[in-house]
């Protein structure tokens, strides 16, 4: 029986991890992580077994306004239960300093799924069966954690909270003996760190519920990723005591935590957020109305994390409410990435518009406009802050894909015409000049760019003052974008009648076409190079980034050449998880990410599979193949696996260049999660 877009929608849409009960694998335990997010760049996560492996795992990052950015506020809950014959049972552990891991809870945790995205836990205890829920509302600092008790005989629950406010990158802080100060009134719970920074609330929804006071301690923690990754590992936080309440069959009993005031934390009960939150889940699958499958439905939820309010940046708010918009924007990973322009471009389409939310992707593009500053938007806004930074050469020609993309969604000539001006103003900038050495080279049309203190494009990683895959010059990619750029601008005039404009745009389109198919070419290997024209000539490593010269709207390499091209990189660089930055062949390719910040800044685009460039090769597939769907389907079967892995129903930043090709970088990454979408859909059209 065909199944209807209602039924889909109202039945649960579940991930469920294997656990091994009662003897569970360690290494899932603490390797696999899960992600609530808040709509406001907040967020609560950590493993599935509550034991934090990284300095960014916390059960409530609240993101607050300028200077604070996001901040730590809470770290986890330890839970204990007691019961009325005297035994007691813990739900969580810890990991020792040197490694080993002390976890009771694992003996008894039974069950770890997703829930509509929601992390749900069961443990048993015997002949009792507790499930514990964390849930965020929407547009609130705060988080609800969730008991019921749906087996078994009534049981007093104990909830030790451990908290450190700090800013989400800064270092782990010091110990400091008496850090904080309780407030009470009545059964609420005020902690106050100092007058300058945000005070963490605390209510226990339950039974015969209170705070028992312990004087206060400071407890290190050791984060294992964090020394992984070559960075102080150890850090304090610190517990004022324990709450207690009464679980029972007939009532729940709740943890509240915000750093929003008394009146919204308290506005709804635990059932009503969980409910409210359900119901805003299904809404958004009910938004994106084509749901073939329940990989589609957990990846549309997923794209939700990544598009956020920016809570930070109040004019950016008052000047989209002036016009009738909503302030909206991208975060471009999980845990410690902020706003990225060139993320946002790329993901846009996956993220807002495949996923029925045109009018966020229309606040998002006019939000950008309003920030373009010499012919180019902001390569990102750092934490807290309410400026961008641009030194970017590829952010800006992506805004002209992204509006591309929302133009064909939503037939939107209103926005076509304001962002206008807007787009003729960035072209001329790039004809003419701008900042960073991006500018046009007269002879060919050629896009150039470079700067000695910044690397501008996609491949940006930077080490102090090592720039580690210096692209100045002529740079595939860009030029590719660029061509791209021409030939939707000219389309764009001849669509609202400047036929003189578009006639000079067509004839540049025409000229950098030639000039690319003529310098790009690289003859002996029957591929692109990356660069031309660079600080030492001519490039010929292979990589991915000359894909997009058949991906895009507008492809600028000569048909002819497309099997050349595809076949090459399905050859060298195409994994089950995405596309290697390096031909392994190249002597400074790096097969795996490992070690410090120097070591890891090394492999970064110098090998490490990214898991985004999948989308682009099926575009490209595609064009070359139309008929094999099916073959292209098989491509992204690892990336559906890789949905168990690291951050549950979330899809990794990159992965290590040789097999089992191990995940790493941010677990949850938007223009990810956002090119297996858009590449499922298109692949099952």
């Amino acid at each position: 029986m065909h199944e209807t877009l209602e039924s889909k929608i109202l039945k649960p849409i579940i991930r469920r991890i294997p656990l091994n009960f009662p003897e569970p694998d360690a290494s899932v335990l603490l390797e696999r992580e899960w992600l609530v997010t808040n709509g406001l760049g907040g967020y609560a996560s950590s493993t599935i077994s509550g034991i934090g492996t990284r300095k960014y795992h916390g059960i409530l990052v609240a993101a607050m306004p300028a200077p604070f950015g996001r901040m730590m506020m809470l770290n986890d809950v330890r839970e204990d239960i007691l019961f009325a014959d005297g035994a007691e049972a813990e739900l969580g552990g810890e990991l020792l300093s040197r490694g080993d891991l002390l976890f009771p809870g694992g003996y008894h945790l039974q069950e770890f799924i997703l829930e509509y995205g929601l992390p749900l836990w069961r443990y048993r205890i015997n002949d009792t069966l507790i499930e514990k829920r964390i849930v965020l509302p929407h547009f609130q600092n705060t988080v609800f954690i969730n008991y019921r008790l749906v087996s078994g005989t009534e049981a007093t629950l104990r909830l030790r909270p451990f908290m450190q406010f700090r800013s989400l990158h800064s270092e782990l802080s010091a110990r400091q003996e008496k850090p904080y100060t309780v407030h009470a009134l009545g059964d609420r719970f005020e902690i106050v760190k100092n007058p300058e920074t945000p005070s963490l609330r605390f209510y226990v929804f339950g039974d015969q519920s209170g705070l028992n006071l312990t004087g206060g301690y400071a407890f290190e923690r050791f984060y294992r990723s964090e020394e992984r990754r070559g960075y102080p590992a150890r850090g304090w936080s610190w517990n004022p005591g324990f709450f207690h309440t009464t679980l029972s069959q007939n009532n729940s009993a709740t943890l509240i935590a915000s750093a929003e005031p008394w009146e919204v934390l308290l506005a709804l009960s635990p059932d009503e957020v969980i409910r409210e939150e359900i119901a805003r889940r299904r809404r958004l699958l009910f938004l994106a109305r084509e749901i073939p499958t329940n990989v589609h439905a957990e990846l549309i939820l997923a794209a939700d994390q990544f598009i956020i309010t920016p809570i930070a940046r109040t004019a950016d708010a008052t000047r989209a409410r002036a016009r009738g918009d909503e302030s909206r924007t991208v975060i471009a990973g999980y845990h410690w990435f902020t706003d990225w322009g060139r993320d946002t471009m790329i993901s846009l389409e996956g993220l807002c518009l495949a996923t029925g939310r045109r009018a966020e992707a229309g606040y998002i593009l006019r939000t950008f406009a309003h920030y373009v500053k010499d012919g180019l938007i902001p390569n990102m806004f750092p934490e807290g802050e309410t400026e961008g930074r641009y030194n970017t050469a590829d952010a800006t020609l992506w805004f002209f894909h992204a509006i591309d993309r929302y133009f064909r969604y939503s037939n939107d000539f209103i926005t076509m015409r304001e962002l206008l001006p807007v787009l003729l103003d960035i072209i001329n900038h790039h004809i003419r000049g701008t900042r960073f050495g991006i500018h046009m080279d007269p002879v060919d049309g050629l896009l150039r760019q470079g700067h000695d203190s910044f690397a501008l494009t996609w491949m940006d990683a930077k080490a102090g003052d090592w720039i580690v895959t210096p692209r100045r010059g002529k740079t595939v990619e860009i030029n590719a974008l660029w061509y791209n750029a021409l030939r939707l601008m000219r389309q764009w005039l001849q669509e609202t009648d400047n036929s003189n404009e578009a006639g000079k745009l067509s004839e540049l389109g025409d000229q950098v076409q030639e000039s690319f198919n003529e310098k790009f070419w690289y003859e002996n290997g029957g591929y692109l190079y990356d660069i031309i024209e660079g600080e030492n000539g001519k490039d010929h490593s292979l990589r991915p980034n000359q894909i997009f010269s058949i991906s895009l709207s507008h492809p600028v390499l000569d048909s002819a050449r497309w099997k050349a091209v595809l076949s090459t990189v399905e050859q060298h660089l195409l994994t089950p998880v995405g596309l290697r930055s390096l031909d392994p062949c190249h002597p400074h390719y790096k097969g795996e990410y490992r070690g410090d910040l120097l070591a890891r800044d090394g492999a970064y685009h110098q090998g490490s599979v990214w898991s985004w460039l999948i989308g682009p090769f099926i575009d490209a597939w595609l064009k070359v193949y139309p008929d094999e769907r099916e073959k292209a389907r098989r491509f992204i079967d690892g990336l559906v696996a890789h949905l168990d892995d690291a951050c549950v129903g979330n899809v990794s930043e990159i992965f290590d260049g040789e097999p089992p090709f191990r995940y790493e970088g941010c677990v949850a990454q938007a223009w990810s999660v956002a090119e297996l979408l858009r590449s499922l859909i298109q692949v099952a059209q």
